[in-house]
């Protein structure tokens, strides 16, 4: 009979650090709908919440101090929606299913019967509150050692995808920001029949052009041109 292997070892080995303070990384994966239905293991107030709180503001400060060294160019408007994509629920699920946090969360029967350990919601609760166990278990400088490779590689794929913002007003801010000069836009070429146009649209800052893009109207054309020179803006800054 082969090993059952044990959650929270696995989880330690995937965080790289062997927790002095293993209660906590167990109460960090302990759900309320646990705690509600197992009073005799700690009462009504065992479960992550608290820790959770607190990772959350360890996430919130370690990812923004990131991004201001990341990126020393991009003014406070896409720095904050560049944060907030980063530790948005979707993406911090995400780094909970690769560090297999769901294998180790405590729930209450019917949470569990309901499909709570691939809960989005869920996934990301306890990411913060290990996280919150990680931090008092050792210290930002460690907790940040252990994340920042992953939200190296997951900051690539927004930038490419350009998903935390509207590119045109973030390329202002940024224009105006570094330049003090506000973008302009012109449609360069419109080419097909007039019901399946195609435009291509040029962003430039005074007479240079900064990106290009091709939509299927005037405006995801302009905003395609936005995502290229805002890529090309924040790579460089980051070069």
């Amino acid at each position: 009979m082969s090993k059952v292997e044990d959650p929270l070892l696995r989880i330690q080995q995937e965080l790289d650090h062997d927790f002095t303070q293993t209660e906590l990384l167990r109460l960090a994966l302990t759900h309320p709908s646990y705690a509600h239905e197992h009073l005799s293991e700690g009462g009504e107030e065992y479960h992550n919440q608290r820790l959770e709180f607190l990772g959350d503001a360890v996430l919130d400060f370690l990812v923004a101090a990131w991004l201001y060294r990341r990126f020393p160019e991009l003014p406070e408007g896409p720095l904050t929606r560049l944060r907030a994509t980063m530790v948005c629920t979707k993406t911090l699920a995400q780094l909970s299913r690769d560090l297999a946090l769901g294998k180790g969360l405590r729930l209450g029967r019917g949470e569990e019967e309901h499909g709570g350990s691939e809960r989005p919601a869920n996934l990301c609760d306890a990411l913060e509150a290990v996280v919150g166990a990680f931090y008092l278990d050792s210290d930002l400088e460690t907790v940040w050692s252990r994340l920042e490779p992953w939200f190296t590689r997951e900051i690539e794929i927004v930038l490419e995808q350009n998903s935390y913002s509207d590119a045109k007003s973030s390329f202002q801010e940024w224009a105006q920001a570094k330049t003090g000069i506000t973008p302009v836009y012109r449609i360069v070429a419109a080419v097909g029949p007039e019901h399946a146009k195609t435009f291509t649209a040029q962003v430039l800052l005074e007479e240079a052009v900064q990106g290009e893009g091709v939509g299927p109207n005037k405006r995801t054309a302009e905003q395609a041109a936005a995502e290229q020179a805002l890529l090309r803006a924040v790579r460089q800054s980051s070069s």
